[in-house]
């Protein structure tokens, strides 16, 4: 099928491809040692992750992390193919994971922590930023913390 996006589970066999997301956005969104992040995240630290296929490719990938005894939801990983920046896919995949997380019990808060490279996007769906760190993730990589407006979230009763 022509143009279909399809968001699935991420599975080993599509560690290549994740990757190599990460070695097209370096060094314009993430540092060069975050290669060696992003992989032990893969290998040890994911709790579920996601693949966005546009036309049989993996174009996109992102996560959800659990924190706070399952209170607390990390957006985690969030990585685009240059060529498909800016054309909703990245949009697509964090609602895709906001809409999961409204279905979990017991999750009262989602955050993401991200660079001031990319905090605009987070902004622009609903994250308020709540703290700035200098240099976090390498030297010219701040770390901006932002939580999501949970007003759906707490008018569910949760």
């Amino acid at each position: 099928m022509e143009n279909s996006i399809t968001i699935r589970e991420y599975g080993p066999a599509d560690k290549v491809a994740v990757m190599n997301l990460i070695r097209l956005n370096t060094p314009e969104y993430f540092a060069l040692e975050e290669e060696a992040d992003l992989n032990e995240y893969l290998e040890n630290k994911r709790e579920l992750y996601y693949v966005l296929i546009f036309d049989g490719d993996i174009v996109g990938c992102g996560g959800i992390n659990f924190v706070k005894n399952g209170k607390v939801a990390k957006i985690s990983w969030d990585i685009l193919h240059p060529e498909y920046q800016r054309r909703s896919f990245g949009s697509q995949l964090l609602r895709y994971r906001i809409d999961k997380l409204k279905t979990i019990e017991g999750v009262r808060e989602i955050m993401v922590r991200t660079s001031q490279l990319a905090y605009g996007f987070y902004e622009k769906h609903g994250f308020v930023l709540s703290e700035i760190k200098k240099d976090y993730w390498a030297k010219g990589f701040d770390m901006y913390c932002m939580k999501y407006k949970m007003k759906d979230l707490l008018e569910k009763g949760r």
